[in-house]
């Protein structure tokens, strides 16, 4: 199979795990807008990171052109899912902290059997 190919296969792959990760499994008093809003983010958090961006707030956000507080809430329901993992790191001015994410081992996991 060619890359181009099998990439295109490991994204739809992907776009349907999320998908069923998400839709099949809400979250107590979580709208339909909100597991939206985390497909949406979920599909950009992928692309950045096969693109080798850090995930930290501050790139989320230059990315998405959501506001803080919007970046935060549906990355913190990510994290709630366990489809994220988060790490404190030092922040990019080498003073203090930041949030940065990865997408989470299991998913991956469960990305790579589904991709076959």
């Amino acid at each position: 199979m060619t890359r181009a190919l099998k990439t295109q296969w490991h994204n739809l792959a992907f776009s349907g795990l999320i998908l069923h990760e998400i839709l099949d499994h809400p979250l107590e008093d979580e709208t339909p807008q909100a597991r939206l809003k985390q497909i949406g983010m979920m599909t950009i958090l992928y692309t950045m990171s096969l693109a080798h961006k850090k995930l930290t707030l501050s790139n989320i956000i230059e990315v998405t052109e959501l506001t803080r507080s919007g970046a935060k809430e549906t990355v913190n329901l990510l994290v709630k899912r366990g489809m994220l993992n988060e790490a404190m790191v030092t922040n990019s001015m080498g003073r203090g902290t930041a949030r940065q994410f990865e997408i989470s081992t299991d998913l991956l996991k469960k990305l790579s059997s589904f991709a076959g």
